[in-house]
This record gives C-alpha cells, sequence and structure tokens, in this order.
C-alpha cells in the first residue's frame, strides 16, 4: 500500500471503500470520548465518588450559604513567616526549609459547614496555610485538630457524608445510618471515641493540627522518605470546659486569638514522621506507630489577623496537592479526594459570588 492509500494492483483499500465504516468509528470514539468525561465529570453514575457527587452531599447535610466554603466555613485569615531547619532541608529539597523566611498567609476556621456558628461548639479546628518561596514555589497544606481519618477510602468516606444528611421527615440525620457507617469501619467508631472523650483545647493558639495524609519528602540526592506532619503549638495546652464552651461567646476563637496577637507572635513548631517499611501511607485512617522518629523541620509564627470577608485568604483554594519541589503526594485516595472537592466547591463558590448571590447574615454580597 502506498502513502497515498492505493495497492499496487490497483484497487482501492477496504476502508476506502468503505467511507461509511470511518464515520461510525469516528463517532464511536467520540461517543466513549463524551462519556468518559461525563463519568469523570459525575453527570452519570450518580453514585461514584466524584467531585460532584461528594460536594453536592455536603451541601446536602445542611443549610446553604451562597459564597462560603462548603466545609469549615466559619474562620479568619491569618499571616506571618516560616522558619526551616537544617533537619528539613536534609529531608527535602523544597526551598521552604532552606530559606531563611519564607512568608505565610493561611486560614484558621472550625469543622461545619455554618459560617455564622458558634467558635467553642465546633469540635474540629482547621489551619490551611500557603508558602510561597524564593523562587517562586508554592506550597499549601490544610491541617485537622484530629489525629487521624475517620474511614479508609472515597468510597467510605461519601458513604459517612451521606449518613449525615437530614431526614427530611426529622430535618435531622438517620441515627441508623451513623450507626451503620461506623458498624461497618473500625476506623469510623475509633474517631467518634476521639470526639467523644478528647479534651478541648481553649484557643486556636494552643490546638495542635495534624496533616493526616502522607506525602514523600524528596532529598537534594534524590533519596525518598514517606512522612506525614504536624504543626504543634509552643502554647501550653489549656482544656476548654462543657461550662466554658456554653458561656463563650459567638467568636470566641477569633477574638481569643486576636488578644494573643496583641501579645507577640504565636507560633507552632512543624514536626514531620518518617514512616518505616510495612506503615500504612496510603490509608490516613491508620495511625502510624508511636515509635517512629520525628523531626522538627520548622516554625510558623503568626503575627496578624483579618477577617475573612475581606482578607486575602477569601479567595485562596488550599488545595493540599499543591506542593513545591522536593515535596509529593502519596497514592492516599482520601487525599486525591480532598484536592478535587476543594477544587469543585471553589469553583462553585467563585461562581456565587461573581453571580451577586453571596451574601452573609446581614446580606452584604460577596462576604466569605
Amino acid at each position: 500500500m502506498s502513502l497515498f492509500g492505493h495497492t499496487r494492483s490497483g484497487q482501492e483499500p477496504r476502508a476506502a471503500r468503505s467511507p461509511l465504516l470511518w464515520i461510525t468509528l469516528i463517532a464511536s470514539i467520540a461517543g466513549l470520548l463524551v462519556l468518559a468525561f461525563a463519568w469523570l465529570a459525575g453527570w452519570i453514575g450518580r453514585d461514584r465518588a466524584t467531585a460532584q457527587t461528594f460536594t453536592d452531599s455536603i451541601e446536602a447535610t445542611g443549610a446553604a450559604h451562597p459564597g462560603f466554603r462548603r466545609a469549615h466555613s466559619k474562620g479568619v485569615c491569618v499571616s506571618g513567616s516560616f522558619q526551616g531547619t537544617p533537619e528539613g532541608a536534609a529531608l527535602s529539597s523544597a526551598r521552604v526549609f532552606q530559606q531563611p523566611q519564607v512568608p505565610v498567609m493561611g486560614r484558621l476556621s472550625i469543622g461545619g459547614g455554618d459560617p455564622h456558628g458558634a467558635d467553642a461548639n465546633a469540635r474540629v479546628r482547621s489551619m490551611a496555610l500557603q508558602l510561597i518561596s524564593d523562587d517562586g514555589q508554592e506550597w499549601r497544606t490544610a491541617m485537622n485538630s484530629f489525629p487521624f481519618f475517620a474511614v479508609p477510602t472515597t468510597e467510605a468516606f461519601l458513604e459517612q457524608t451521606r449518613a449525615g444528611i437530614p431526614d427530611p421527615a426529622t430535618g435531622k440525620p438517620d441515627p441508623a445510618k451513623m450507626a451503620a457507617v461506623q458498624a461497618k469501619y473500625p476506623s469510623a467508631r475509633a474517631f467518634g471515641q476521639w470526639a467523644k472523650t478528647a479534651p478541648w483545647s481553649n484557643s486556636w493558639a494552643n490546638t495542635d493540627y495534624n496533616g493526616i495524609n502522607s506525602f514523600r519528602f524528596i532529598a537534594a540526592d534524590g533519596s525518598e522518605r514517606f512522612v506525614r506532619w504536624s504543626m504543634r503549638p509552643q502554647a501550653p495546652f489549656v482544656e476548654m470546659t462543657p461550662e466554658q464552651r456554653a458561656q463563650a461567646g459567638l467568636d470566641y476563637l477569633a477574638d481569643e486569638f486576636q488578644q494573643r496577637l496583641a501579645q507577640g507572635p504565636v507560633r507552632w513548631d512543624m514536626w514531620v514522621t518518617l514512616a518505616e517499611a510495612g506503615d500504612p501511607v496510603d490509608d490516613p485512617s491508620q495511625v502510624w506507630p508511636e515509635q517512629r522518629r520525628q523531626i522538627k523541620v520548622g516554625t510558623l509564627s503568626l503575627t496578624s489577623m483579618q477577617a475573612q470577608a475581606d482578607g486575602a485568604c477569601r479567595d485562596v483554594n488550599y488545595d493540599p496537592l499543591i506542593l513545591p519541589r522536593g515535596i509529593k503526594g502519596s497514592n492516599d485516595p482520601i487525599l486525591a479526594a480532598r484536592s478535587a472537592v476543594y477544587s469543585q466547591s471553589f469553583n462553585r463558590r467563585e461562581r456565587e459570588i461573581a453571580s451577586g448571590k453571596a451574601a452573609d447574615a446581614t446580606g452584604k454580597e460577596g462576604a466569605r
């Protein structure tokens, strides 16, 4: 056959004699691409754990608050700096561990989807950070006060989220559905026990924040280690009693943190735990053994706070997979799900802002 589609005998090849075959083939390929796109976007297979179904389920667990984050909706913007240690620089070639001081822009928040909820009643507290080093590399991380994730897979995560959707007949989640999730997943039972028994800190400033997921630190020589990181406060832990929580003001954590900042920087030390062979690096519901080696890789200093409605953190998506050279993600499916859902939530609230649908409790548009 020549390059122009003719045989030496002068006869046309079979495909050339059947243009309908080419049309059918092209149409089939196009159809498969459309189906694949729809599947990934969540337009079909609605029970799949896609970013769209996740976000839809999160939204269904409570009242709508257009323009706000779908989870951890209430928070404040913070800023400061990060100073790496030589030990951190030895583990990872990321510039953030070598630069004398890296600017930080972040967010402190509480769990839940109500941007007007009472600070002191939120069981989960969170810290999100954006670090941009002088070589233009960016690192974003989102950490929580719980020590491990409640479930091991994206399917289980979606199942747990849906169990929290209120029953239309009662206006509250069906206890039987949540009980079924806890019966199915031992880590969910353990998480429930942590939520019931772990002491409450009385400040954002003396709370531990855990990365939960595993990441890879890549050294200058190319060697890699799986790690999990945590921010450990320099401020001493003080427990908050149920009576104190009941009497605290609506914005207790923000008010208390502002008072601390007036006295000087609030600091946390960043520690990484190194995995060893056999540790479950792709399952955030499993805690690594306590005897694993831990290394201090830096210190975070926060020096200022702004309201999130007009603060610098307002329009930042703290996607945990935005990482600098020297740090890579693991194959943890929850990590990938977080990244996808954060993006979906961010896009939805930005559209709500752009269309003028977002408002705070007073009706002010654009508040987040």
